[in-house]
């Protein structure tokens, strides 16, 4: 295979001094490479050094192709259209002056023809075929936005993509669509994701970690199954060094032990007399030489012991998972905790969000609320929780009830996770706090560690720590999209804790493997209209 970019003993640092990368190797080619690791990693910065965006502190960087990036997004400036948003203000404008009359010769000579209906086409793979270029970026939606980005890398068909997180606040749709661009893209691409179900698209995976890359073939699945084999391999490998280690210092300390004895038995023998003083200096002697050679031995079994220990903890990533207990919410099994009957809202002087919405949650149910972005998922969670009152319709609640949003606002910037504990649980003495929050690993220090310093999968286990530890947890657990921003580690322990949680569960996710593995029984789909009742007439 040619390589597309090849990354040559790659060093890199973050601005406060933390190594990143040390002595980088790999190459990307004509395939596609999910690229996974925990936040803070190096992901991101990886795709820069690629790019050419950022320049390595050591090594090299070779390029052979041309390069489009798609970075997470961010909001449009203010007044942007279209065209500028994706890039290609000026080539458009330029097409629209000569096609006018007005073009300069500079403008004949670097006018691409073929750009509109390049253009065109992938519009319309991303389902976007009649979005205006003049229309203003800011009146697009999340997804809108991604995908119009999409679709300019897709008409500009550079050699390699780098895509940083591009189903992140998609809906299950568009992450579908992303998907298939992908699947028949013809070049490279390089895709930044923790979205599991994009990651089975890839050729293979390339997994950053304190211990370098390592490249799997592959995608999701494989990847998975050969990281959990190695993952527990590691884990013997270290647990026998260990042993080892522990064993060779049984060894040495018995080894002192008898010398020791023997050298008292000798002692006492001389002090008895009988024996001739030269022949008491040669077993000296001798004792001497014995016990430096012995001493010489144990040195170097501890030292060999020390390099099979240090070699196995090197191949381990130490890494802290959330392993949590969760306390009983104690909800009895047949009783209701929430109830939509035919609940419909509408904001002031707008059009129907919800409409004849009607269901139930009784017992340790696990629901997901599913549809479109703009079908009002939020909205149906801010209803259930007491945020907003319906137009019409009732909303019963039967148990206590807390909801974690996508930017976990119960949590001020301006505090501490101690702090931000107490304030939501102020019956909770000293004691209980630091329990509560040891269960979910802030333990001692890492307590006082202020709510705007944390990543985004210690901001949720935060809000869960100080929800769940309170000294009556929740019946009824409100999540919205509560994996964006998290990674692959961080996931996988939310849903380990989240299985274990013996409440009932209302959650709006995309991500389908999260649904399944916190078992989610049920799904309310928004915006699909009910079937028609049979021999009704069609709506005019």
């Amino acid at each position: 295979m040619s390589f597309l970019v090849t990354l040559d003993r790659l060093g890199c640092r973050t601005p406060d001094g933390r190594l990143l990368f040390d002595k980088l190797t790999l190459a990307f080619g004509r395939e596609r490479t999910g690229l996974v690791g925990r936040n803070g990693a190096g992901k991101t910065t990886l795709l820069n050094l690629v790019s050419g965006e950022l320049a390595p502190t050591e090594g090299a960087v070779a390029r052979a192709g041309r390069i489009g990036v798609l970075r997470q997004a961010a909001r449009p400036l203010a007044g942007a259209s279209v065209a500028d948003l994706i890039g290609l203000a000026e080539p458009l404008a330029r097409l629209a002056r000569i096609e006018r009359g007005e073009g300069s010769e500079q403008d004949l000579a670097e006018a691409d023809w073929s750009l509109p209906a390049r253009l065109e086409a992938a519009l319309a793979e991303v389902d976007l075929p009649d979005l205006a270029f003049d229309r203003p970026a800011a009146t697009l939606s999340g997804g809108q936005l991604t995908r119009a980005r999409l679709a300019a890398l897709v008409a500009e068909a550079p050699d390699l993509l780098l895509l940083d997180e591009p189903t992140n606040n998609l809906d299950a749709e568009a992450r579908a669509l992303v998907a298939r661009v992908l699947r028949g893209w013809k070049g490279g691409a390089v895709v930044v994701s923790h979205d599991r179900a994009l990651l089975r698209e890839m050729d293979r995976i390339v997994e950053l970690s304190g211990l370098g890359a390592r490249v799997y073939g592959g995608g999701w699945d494989l990847y998975a199954e050969r990281r959990a084999q190695e993952r527990a391999a590691a884990a013997r490998d270290l647990e026998a060094a260990e042993r080892g280690a522990r064993q060779v210092d049984r060894d040495i300390q018995a080894a002192r032990e008898r010398k020791q004895r023997r050298d008292a038995a000798g002692q006492r023998a001389a002090a008895r007399g009988g024996q001739p003083w030269i022949v008491l200096g040669a077993m000296a002697e001798r004792a001497e030489l014995s016990g430096g050679r012995a001493s010489q031995l144990a040195e170097r079994q501890r030292a060999e012991a020390a390099e099979a220990l240090a070699g196995a903890r090197a191949k381990v990533e130490r890494l802290k998972t959330l392993a949590v207990e969760l306390p009983a919410s104690g909800l009895a099994a047949g009783k209701r905790v929430l109830a939509f009957e035919d609940v419909g809202f509408a904001w002031p002087g707008g059009a129907p969000v919800l409409s004849g919405v009607g269901f139930e949650i009784v017992g340790p149910g696990r629901v997901a609320v599913t549809g479109r972005n703009g079908a009002g998922k939020t909205t149906l969670l801010r209803l259930a929780v007491g945020d907003l009152e319906p137009g019409a319709g009732r909303v019963l609640r039967g148990g206590r009830v807390a909801l974690l949003d996508q930017r976990t606002a119960m949590l001020d910037e301006g505090e501490t996770i101690l702090g931000a504990f107490r304030r939501l649980n102020p019956g909770s003495d000293d004691n209980a706090c630091r329990a509560a929050l040891a269960r979910f690993l802030f333990r001692a220090e890492a307590a006082l560690k202020p709510v705007a310093a944390l990543s985004g999968g210690e901001r949720l286990r935060a809000a869960l720590a100080c929800v769940l530890g309170a000294q009556a947890p929740p019946q009824l657990l409100i999540l919205d999209e509560p994996t964006n921003h998290l990674d692959l580690d961080s996931i996988v322990a939310i849903e380990a804790a989240l299985a274990g949680y013996d409440g009932a569960l209302l959650v709006v996710s995309h991500d389908r493997d999260f649904l399944d593995a916190i078992g989610v029984e049920r799904e309310i789909v928004l915006g699909v209209r009910p079937p028609r009742p049979a021999g009704s007439a069609s709506p005019p």
